[in-house]
C-alpha cells in the first residue's frame, strides 16, 4: 500500500515506515541514514532546520557530567560504565516466624504422649501471641494452635486423673472387708 508524499517534504510520522524505500518510493541504501530535509531559509542561513542536529553526527550521548566522548561507547550498543543492577525481589522479604509459638505447638502436641508438656505448651502459647502483637512478626496460627491443643490435652489429662482416681477410691472401699457399695 503505497501513501502519498506530505507537501511540506517532512514525512508523516503516522505513516508505516519501510526502512528500504524513501518517501519517493524509491529502493533506499541499507547503509544511508535517514536525514529530514531542512527548510530552505534555515539552510542559506547556515542554521539547522527544526528537530535536526547541527552538522552530520546526530544528538550526542549525554551521561550524568555531561557530554559523554564518543570513545566511551565502544560497541554498537551505549554503556553507562556503571555494572548492571541485580534483579529486584519479588514482593517483601518474608517475615520471621515467632520461636514461642513453634515451641507452644511442639510442646502441646507432645502433651499426648507426655501429658506434662501440654500446659506448658498452651502457657507459651500465650506468651508467643503476646510478642507477635508487639513485634508483627508470623506464627499466630500456630500459636492459637499450641493455646488450643494445650489447654484441650490438659483438660483432658485432669479429667482422666480424676477419673483414676475416683476408680481407684471405689476399688478400694469395695475391696474391705463389711462394706457395702
Amino acid at each position: 500500500m503505497s501513501y502519498p508524499s506530505p507537501s511540506s517534504g517532512w514525512p508523516d510520522p503516522t505513516r508505516p515506515q519501510d526502512p528500504w524505500t524513501n518517501d519517493n518510493n524509491e529502493q533506499a541504501d541499507p547503509g544511508q541514514q535517514f536525514r529530514p530535509p531542512t527548510d530552505p531559509a534555515a539552510a542559506a542561513s547556515g542554521q539547522p532546520g527544526p528537530a535536526q542536529p547541527a552538522g552530520d553526527a546526530p544528538y550526542p550521548p549525554t551521561g550524568p557530567y555531561g557530554a559523554v566522548p564518543p570513545t566511551a561507547y565502544p560497541g554498537p550498543y551505549a554503556t553507562s560504565g556503571y555494572p548492571q543492577p541485580a534483579y529486584p525481589g519479588y514482593g517483601y522479604p518474608p517475615r520471621r516466624t515467632n520461636s514461642l509459638a513453634i515451641a507452644a505447638l511442639v510442646l502441646s502436641l507432645a502433651g499426648v504422649v507426655t501429658c506434662i508438656t501440654a500446659p506448658v505448651g498452651a502457657i507459651l502459647g500465650h506468651v508467643a501471641r503476646k510478642q507477635i502483637r508487639e513485634n508483627g512478626e508470623d506464627g499466630e496460627g500456630m500459636a492459637k494452635a499450641g493455646i488450643i491443643v494445650g489447654w484441650i490435652l490438659t483438660g483432658l489429662t485432669v479429667l482422666a486423673t480424676a477419673l483414676y482416681l475416683a476408680v481407684i477410691a471405689y476399688v478400694v472401699v469395695s475391696s474391705e472387708p463389711g462394706s457395702t457399695i
